[in-house]
Formats: C-alpha cells, sequence, structure tokens
C-alpha cells in the first residue's frame, strides 16, 4: 500500500469516526488524532483556537453543544501527500442537533497533517460556512 492509500485510508475511518462522534458529543477521538505538537491551530465556523490549550477548550465545547448527528460525511475535493505531511479539501456534510435544536449545514474544510511517530494528526483546520 503506498503512502498515499494509507492517508486516505485513516481519512476514511480513523478521521471519518472521530467527525462522526463529535457531531454526537464526544470530542475524544477528535483530540486523539490531533498534534501534541505545536503548532496546532483552527480557523473555525464556530470560534479559532491557537495552541493545545485553546484546542482543548474548543473541543470542549463543540462535543457539549453537539448531539444526535443523524449524518455526516466528508466529499473529498482534493489532497496530497508529501513524506510525512498531507492536506486535504473538501466540503462537510452535516445533519445533527446543536445546543438541541436540529440542524443541517455544509462547511469548506481544509486540514493539514503531519505524520508523528508513525501515525498521520492533524496540525491545522480550516473551516466556513457555505452560504450559497
Amino acid at each position: 500500500m503506498s503512502g498515499t492509500e494509507e492517508f486516505l485510508g485513516w481519512v476514511r475511518s480513523t478521521l471519518y469516526q472521530a467527525e462522526l462522534d463529535l457531531h454526537n458529543g464526544d470530542a475524544s477521538a477528535r483530540r486523539a488524532i490531533w498534534s501534541r505538537n505545536e503548532p496546532v491551530s483552527v480557523l473555525g465556523a464556530f470560534r479559532d483556537a491557537h495552541g493545545q490549550q485553546e484546542l482543548d477548550e474548543l473541543f470542549a465545547a463543540l462535543a457539549e453543544s453537539f448531539s444526535d448527528c443523524l449524518s455526516y460525511s466528508f466529499d473529498l475535493q482534493a489532497y496530497d501527500v508529501i513524506g510525512d505531511m498531507a492536506y486535504t479539501a473538501g466540503l462537510e456534510h452535516t445533519s445533527a442537533s446543536i445546543n438541541g435544536e436540529p440542524r443541517q449545514y455544509v462547511l469548506r474544510a481544509t486540514q493539514v497533517y503531519r505524520r508523528e511517530d508513525g501515525e498521520w494528526k492533524v496540525a491545522h483546520r480550516h473551516a466556513d460556512t457555505v452560504t450559497a
């Protein structure tokens, strides 16, 4: 299996499950796939975070607000793997409750990954709402 195939397998399994869990109110799997090395950052549709403490606070707030995920899918539109670095860009389609209110939305999401000790970890995320 090539490095790209291995990375895409991780995106479609581990990363996907972590996002699904988050949208059901559990941030532990998402936190586990994020780097513990600096720099880490989120430029998010909900709020931004820079550094480990802000990341922990953001993920806890997201988990507290999300519940009852009816569907989550990631439409991967672009990606590349170069050595121990990779990125993905695509559309996240979500139907879940936010603060108890059912919502459906689409986010444009770009993430940057680095391989640390043989495992892929997220180092940066940028997401914004698709409005049209």
